[in-house]
């Protein structure tokens, strides 16, 4: 018996649309900074040494410093604060898909899921965003050969 597609406007699938572009900006975001910091995220060992990094301790004195125009002392953020600030976003968003992941999972079920990461996975490749820079194999996720 086959199924009429939802129509565009359906409240369903604008939900789905919505989740895909989330996931796609979330993913974009983790993969973004694991290229600015070096970082590759193309195996699961790789995502575990990211995730287990010890956190940098903060740097409770700025060794820069500069003056402003009246010639007072202005401390700038140091380069080893945001680099921390970095691992420390690319730590938490990594959780957060996870998740988010499951949540999906719960709300819309494996399959749509799938549907919905493979086409996020190929916005971001379109982008020119090599696969698996998210962090994300499909394949493996999924079990698939």
């Amino acid at each position: 018996m086959p199924t009429d597609p939802l129509p565009e406007s359906d409240p369903q699938i604008q939900r789905l649309h919505h989740m895909e572009s989330s996931f796609e900006a979330l993913n974009a975001r983790i993969a973004r900074l694991a290229i600015g910091l070096g970082v590759s995220l193309k195996s699961d060992d790789e995502v575990v040494r990211v995730m287990s990094r010890h956190q940098v301790v903060r740097v409770s004195q700025e060794r820069r410093v500069t003056l402003d125009r009246r010639g007072a002392s202005r401390t700038d953020s140091s380069s080893e604060r945001r680099v921390a600030h970095l691992w420390e976003e690319l730590r938490g968003l990594l959780v957060l898909r996870y998740g988010v992941e499951t949540r999906y999972v719960d709300e819309v079920g494996v399959s749509a899921t799938r549907r919905i990461l493979v086409e996020a996975e190929a916005h971001l490749t379109r982008a020119g965003f090599k696969p698996g820079a998210d962090g994300i194999n499909l394949d493996r996720l999924f079990n698939e050969s």
